[in-house]
């Protein structure tokens, strides 16, 4: 037996219960928690100097172990549009979106899945870095940060 929930809403959250009548032993059931999230975004803001290595966690509150075993990849928006910047599969190296003029050489995945750009620049200022970690198709865990530049 089983349970399909379609258009499944956070108000879908509770305890759902199973239960039928077995001959000669009686009645059976069998309880389970549903917990809906809605999808959850992070964000941040990283200060940084220009010409310096700026480093992005991806999930802070996430360890290498847990990222390893799922596909991730890194974007920088702009002005509503998102540029693919690294894209990591389980078990494979990254792969790098050179065809960015502003970051085709820039960018790198560092410890812990994090975005390095070394060196920044003042074009780097206001721009917002996402990092994507798909645990499921339909669970898309999100980390964004915004990136301030100061010139000395």
């Amino acid at each position: 037996w089983a349970l399909h929930l379609k258009n499944v809403t956070v108000s879908l959250s509770g305890q759902y219960e199973c239960s039928f009548a077995t001959y000669p032993y009686g009645t059976k059931a069998a309880k389970i928690q549903l917990i809906v999230k809605a999808e959850e975004e992070q964000h941040y803001v990283k200060e940084v100097w220009l010409n310096q290595t700026l480093e992005i966690p991806c999930l802070e509150n996430m360890t290498s172990e847990n990222l390893i075993n799922y596909p991730l990849k890194w974007l920088v928006g702009e002005n509503g549009r998102k540029e693919e910047l690294v894209t990591k599969e389980p078990s494979c190296p990254a792969v790098y979106r050179n065809s960015s003029a502003l970051y085709g050489q820039r960018v790198s995945l560092g410890l812990n899945n994090a975005l390095k750009i070394f060196p920044t620049k003042i074009t780097d200022d206001g721009r917002v870095f996402s990092c994507h970690v798909v645990y499921h198709p339909e669970r898309v865990q999100k980390s964004s940060t915004t990136v301030r530049v100061f010139g000395k």
